[in-house]
């Protein structure tokens, strides 16, 4: 916390604009150094950057007095010219003047510990910066915004006012105490594992939206399904062959359907298999299948109404029937099921009119779910457990340990106490310069 850490806060590689960013005690001399003076706070200021008599570059300059910047801390930013040379001869500058270069998620850990932010909204900075999709953007933006933090902290703080009255019954229990205290007390807990519960039941939305959901192509050989992979990635990423067989492993494409963050998979045809290698990859079709949040099992048109035996046991709630390649076949009988030609484009928007539906149905309409990340549930659910088992305590102390049990549950979310081994894992997930 005592070094002055500065990176790359731009991608690295030829570009127009490259921001340095730097943190720490020594920002303001070393940024008056370089720039000749100080600017005002907070006012971009152009400044000829010199190092020992060497001109460096001609930059916008920033500076962020402490406590008022992002991470609590003096910093400054330098907008400079996009050049390898440019940031080379700046980082060097940099490094001779006693500046450390930062690690993935420095600032944002410098920010947290200096009480900037919280544990979630920090996540949810990593998340807002790996948004692939609008919806996944808003769900980081909400947590950013402390949609999670707001609402653990009101629950925090009905758990801890039910701990002081809980502490009160043993330590004043020969005292006049207001009259069914117990009983307030338990209806409280009763309340809050009943506000609590619906967000553990909510089909994990959240962390679905923010990990991105998973859709399979499945069927028989030759029914076109890479085919289908290529019409919705628009381009080639499957090789399209007459031949049976020709896709032997799983193939993936990400994408974003309507919002949403889908991962299409194109599965082996499934079919008895010849050999061992075609064998493998039916048998990775199948267990990705049980895997999927959505299958999407196509059907030959060319012997509809037949239909294949084992693309039939994959149809569930899970499962939308297509009926594919139905240029090849025109006047096969109609019914209720889709039909697909992706030669002639028949029914395609159909399909992904029907499959952003499904996906809707799954998440509701971008509004997820307020957990996003595993250890935000296994918190929540250790919470719900400890007030569950306060309600059959025998003694008022062990009443009273299971919810110090629950208060401490809910603070490590937001990262109020017992975070410090999770610290290093959550930082390193960011990118150098945030």
């Amino acid at each position: 916390m005592n070094d002055t850490l500065f990176a790359l806060s731009t991608p690295p590689g030829r570009s127009g604009i490259a921001v340095i960013r730097a943190t720490g005690p020594l920002c303001g001399p070393v940024c008056a150094s370089l720039a000749g003076v100080l600017p005002p706070p907070r006012f971009a200021k152009l400044a000829h950057l010199r190092c020992e008599g060497e001109s460096l570059d001609h930059a916008l300059v920033l500076w962020f007095p402490a406590p008022a910047s992002f991470t609590g801390e003096d910093m400054f930013e330098l907008h400079l010219h996009g050049g390898r040379a440019v940031i080379d001869g700046v980082s060097k500058a940099l490094l001779a003047q006693g500046l450390y270069p930062a690690g993935p998620g420095d600032f944002t850990k410098r920010a947290f510990q200096n009480g900037k932010l919280d544990l979630t909204q920090a996540e949810a900075l990593a998340d807002l910066i790996d948004a692939e999709t609008s919806f996944q953007r808003r769900q980081a933006l909400r947590q950013e915004g402390g949609a999670l933090s707001r609402r653990v902290e009101a629950w925090r703080g009905r758990l801890v006012s039910a701990l002081a009255r809980q502490e009160a019954l043993i330590d004043f229990s020969e005292e006049e105490l207001p009259e069914r205290l117990l009983e307030a007390i338990s209806q409280d807990i009763v309340d809050l594992i009943g506000d609590i519960t619906p967000y553990l039941e909510d089909r994990r939305c959240g962390e679905r939206l923010r990990e991105g959901l998973v859709v399979a192509i499945l069927g028989a050989p030759n029914t076109g399904k890479s085919s289908l992979m290529n019409a919705l990635a628009g381009r080639d990423v499957a090789i399209v062959s007459e031949h049976a067989g020709t896709t032997r492993d799983v193939l993936e494409v990400h994408l974003d359907l309507g919002g949403y963050p889908v991962t299409i998979l194109d599965t082996a045809g499934l079919r008895e298999a010849s050999e061992g290698i075609e064998a493998e990859g039916i048998s990775r079709a199948l267990a990705r299948a049980e895997t999927s949040d959505l299958k999407l099992v196509l059907f030959d048109a060319q012997i509809w109404p037949q239909r294949d035996p084992a693309s039939q046991t994959l149809l569930d709630e899970r499962s939308i029937a297509v009926v594919s390649r139905a240029d090849l076949a025109p006047d096969s009988p109609v019914d209720s099921i889709l039909r697909l030609s992706v030669r002639t484009g028949q029914g395609l928007s159909e399909l992904l009119t029907a499959i952003e539906q499904r996906l809707e149905a799954m998440m509701g309409s971008g509004e997820a779910g307020l957990i996003t990340r595993a250890r935000h549930r296994l918190a929540l659910q250790e919470t719900v457990d400890a007030l569950t088992r306060f309600a059959r305590a025998e003694t008022f102390d062990l009443a009273a340990e299971e919810l110090r049990i629950a208060a401490r549950a809910l603070g490590r979310i937001a990262g109020k106490v017992g975070v410090e081994e999770l610290l290093d894992q959550i930082f390193s997930e960011f990118c150098i310069g945030k």
